[in-house]
């Protein structure tokens, strides 16, 4: 019969594997960190640090009363309200719903764009409508303007409502 092999995995020690890393930074990357520190030295001595930091935290403060300000609109509550209820309906629909959807897109442009020349006819377009494939098209069609009249419908009760 045959016997199980013995894992036995060592536990991993991160602060010791960052001291090491660490201690092998002079070797490697030695002439580097001299030549950095001779940079910003001479930055130092010139004062452009002190410049660029003062420069930077008054940006700083700047943009972010920019921000604040600008979302402080309506509109901008709005569009947050927005992108927060279209997390939701895009999280509830399946992905594979809308890779046949933006699929479709460019084939039936592709379509749409090489017929161009050819004359329409009613008949044609009844035979291409009555296909299998446009059919369950106008199927969905059809049920997702059902489920928009009944929103629709409980949009327009409920706002009559907060009227009276």
């Amino acid at each position: 019969m045959a016997q199980p092999i013995p894992l036995q995995v060592t536990p991993r020690d991160p602060a010791r594997e960052l001291r090491a890393r660490l201690d092998r930074i002079p070797e490697e990357h030695g002439e580097a960190i001299l030549v950095a520190c001779d940079v910003l030295q001479e930055l130092h001595n010139r004062g452009v640090l002190e410049i660029v930091s003062e420069v930077a935290l008054a940006a700083s403060d700047d943009i972010l009363e920019r921000v604040v300000d600008n979302a402080k609109t309506p509109e901008a509550v709005r569009a947050i309200r927005n992108l927060i209820f279209w997390r939701q309906i895009l999280g509830s629909i399946e992905p594979d719903w809308f890779k046949g959807i933006f699929q479709a897109i460019p084939e039936g442009i592709a379509q749409a764009t090489t017929d161009r020349d050819k004359p329409v006819s009613i008949f044609g377009l009844l035979r291409r409508l009555l296909s299998k494939d446009s059919l369950r098209a106008l199927a969905a069609g059809v049920d997702f303007l059902q489920a928009l009249g009944r929103h629709l419908h409980s949009l327009q009760s409920s706002s009559a409502a907060k009227k009276n």
